[in-house]
């Protein structure tokens, strides 16, 4: 039976992961930020063992935690996704230095050095990385200067980590979702850290959490290192790597909107 660890894991995407996973009959240790709900979400899931640890993905001391009780309580670890994230919607030149760190903290330093401290327990059980990433990880997107920072930071750390562990049998599955109808962009922070006062501006259609969910559950039985999960998002990428200047005016003329 496959061993799960699940971060963000209360609400959004991360839910839907957990109970996709639980539906092909994972056992899962689930952490997020909000303890409460984190609680209500691990006691409805019944039909495999869950158990719940809350707390700062960020805080070294939590790190620790879930890799211990993933020893503690199932003695081995499978699979880890890092799923948990944050986003800000502010122009770069008027956002607060502190929230470009926040950003960078909690989708890059947390993910990597959670998955270096899971390395050896995914390293005996020859487990699988999956990676929440973002189109913005490769597309630049108005007002959201340090989220695609730090999803593209995540993403060329992981492609190297790929290399260097692929002879311990350890795979690695990068995500690269574009717009998804999950709390991130609810609770995205503004300028000055606080919440963003205007709606967000997408591109294509808006999915749900559990479309996602399903597709990450289909990809890593497919054996993928990559999920470009929809023809638009494909094709989006391919068109950067081959036109970015004709991309990157398209892309600010849809996003004009952040501008004012």
């Amino acid at each position: 039976m496959c061993v799960t660890l699940i971060t963000g894991a209360a609400s959004g995407l991360g839910w839907a992961l957990a109970q996709a996973c639980q539906a092909r009959g994972d056992q899962l240790l689930l952490t997020d930020l909000n303890q409460d709900l984190l609680e209500q979400r691990a006691a409805s899931l019944t039909a495999t063992k869950v158990i719940s640890l809350a707390g700062d993905i960020c805080d070294e001391q939590v790190q620790l935690a879930l890799v211990d009780a993933c020893l503690a309580e199932f003695g081995r670890l499978d699979v880890l996704i890092n799923n948990a994230g944050i986003t800000h919607r502010s122009l770069t030149q008027r956002t607060a230095p502190e929230v470009f760190r926040k950003v960078m903290a909690v989708n890059y330093h947390a993910p990597l050095e959670l998955t270096l401290k899971a390395l050896p327990l995914l390293k005996a059980s020859r487990g699988q990385i999956v990676a929440v990433g973002s189109m913005a990880s490769w597309m630049p997107v108005l007002g959201r200067a340090g989220y695609c920072a730090a999803k593209s930071a995540l993403a060329q750390a992981l492609e190297v980590l790929r290399g260097e562990v692929r002879r311990d049998g350890v795979r690695l599955l990068l995500v690269y979702p574009s717009f998804l109808a999950t709390p991130i962009e609810q609770n995205a922070l503004g300028a000055d850290g606080q919440a963003a006062s205007h709606a967000r501006t997408t591109l294509g259609t808006l999915h749900s959490a559990e479309w996602m969910a399903d597709k990450v559950i289909l990809a890593q039985a497919q054996g993928l290192e990559r999920l470009f999960p929809d023809r638009r998002t494909h094709l989006a990428s391919l068109l950067w790597r081959l036109a970015p200047s004709f991309f990157h005016r398209q892309m600010c003329r849809r996003f004009a909107a952040e501008l004012h």
